[in-house]
């Protein structure tokens, strides 16, 4: 019943979605443009097929990856603060959009050959992702203390932030001002072209992250009694990063910096499910991640004529949930 709750309203946001923006569209309009009656403006019926239709979609594989992706983080250095942002990762992922963005002025030559736009964009955050991400798991290899990891974290955070500071005082003025705007964090900058390969690749990293359900189970009980049952727990970390790299490369690139959802929306599912059982809380938390960030998504719409970056409303949303969970943990 529970399920049934989240997906209603997960199909009442992203209706909202289309039917709600900066731009005021009567809803029969919107209407006859989804189901193709009627005659309608080409104008409107590009803004609501190629803006808000993608956005809609965006916004909720976006909160669904980030927070699939803050509750494996979680479970897997076992530290209920454990998410994306805090971690570093998202900070990995902004530096080497900041490399692409900054440095090479978006386009990346390897050999002969150049890429350019999203997918140097797309792969300048999944190297710094997947690297923050590799140094994470090597330290709680060798340290073993959660503590430790997450202080780690945050001070790989500070220093790819730092980094990232140099590079722009260094860059052109053009330069600077497109990384300051992604760095806002978007739902609406995935344009309809990019949007079956933004779509592949999450809806990959997420069917990725559902096969490790009952690894992550087991690793609940401790390592040893994990190698006991026969779990690599190796193979199973190597997984963890390669889809939370993805996941998180992938949604950083296209819609910035995302902070909070994936360290709140998991403990928003246990919450709700009171369950640590990840066959519940993996889709509990795709499903609340998707409601979060269509939520984002729609209220950022609200003021006419102008638009609220997302990561204003992802800390409004996410900080009570945090701060209660410091609290009632003590």
């Amino acid at each position: 019943m529970k399920f049934v709750v989240l997906t209603i309203i997960s199909i009442l946001l992203f209706a909202a979605n289309l039917f709600f923006g900066a731009i005021h569209i009567p809803a029969g309009d919107v209407a006859g443009i989804l189901f193709g009656r009627g005659e309608v403006d080409q104008a409107l019926r590009f803004i609501v097929l190629d803006s808000r239709l993608p956005q809609a979609i965006t916004a909720f594989l976006a909160g669904a990856g980030l927070a699939i992706s803050g509750l494996m983080l979680q479970t897997a250095f076992r530290n209920p603060l454990a998410g994306p942002s805090i971690l570093g990762i998202s900070s990995g992922a902004s530096l080497g959009v900041a490399l692409v963005m900054l440095i090479s002025g978006g386009a990346v030559t390897v050999g002969s050959m150049t890429i350019g736009g999203y997918a140097a964009v797309v792969g300048g955050a999944l190297a710094g992702s997947l690297g923050i991400m590799a140094l994470l798991i090597v330290i709680s290899s060798a340290v073993r203390n959660n503590l430790l990891v997450l202080i780690a974290g945050i001070m790989t955070g500070y220093l790819t932030s730092s980094v990232v500071t140099l590079l722009s005082s260094v860059t052109t003025a053009e330069g600077l001002q497109g990384y300051v705007y992604w760095g806002m964090g978007s739902f609406s900058d995935v344009p309809a072209p990019q949007l079956p390969w933004f779509t592949l690749l999450t809806v990959g990293g997420i069917v990725m992250s559902l096969l490790l359900a009952k690894p992550l189970n087991i690793l609940l009980l401790g390592d040893d009694y994990a190698r006991n049952l026969g779990v690599r727990i190796g193979r199973v970390r190597n997984m963890l990063l390669l889809s939370t790299g993805l996941l998180t490369a992938v949604i950083t690139a296209y819609c910035g910096p995302i902070s909070f959802i994936g360290m709140a929306i998991p403990h928003v599912a246990r919450f709700y499910f009171r369950t640590d059982n990840h066959w519940v809380l993996m889709p509990a938390s795709l499903l609340l991640g998707g409601i979060m960030g269509l939520g984002c998504n729609v209220a950022s719409t609200i003021p006419e004529n102008s638009i609220i970056p997302i990561n204003a409303l992802t800390a409004v949303g996410g900080v009570p949930v945090i701060l209660a969970v410091i609290f009632h943990r003590k």
